[in-house]
């Protein structure tokens, strides 16, 4: 197995929630995708443009932390 396909995407999407949680974004459709049982998708959702520029605030916040 490769890395894409060792990470449990149930994991990534509780992980994924908690940090956008600790930032104060939510993404409603946040998801692990059942279409691709081999390749373990996560789905982001649709958001609206104000939730969008608060993810980007938040990960260049996080950037510039690094």
């Amino acid at each position: 197995m490769d890395a894409t396909t060792d990470v449990d995407p149930f994991a990534a999407v509780e992980s994924l929630r908690a940090a956008l949680d600790g930032a104060g974004i939510v993404l409603p459709s946040l998801a692990v995708d059942p279409a691709a049982p081999s390749l373990p998708l996560v789905d982001l959702g649709r958001v609206r443009a104000d939730v969008a520029l608060r993810l980007a605030h938040a990960l260049q916040r996080g950037e510039a932390a690094a």
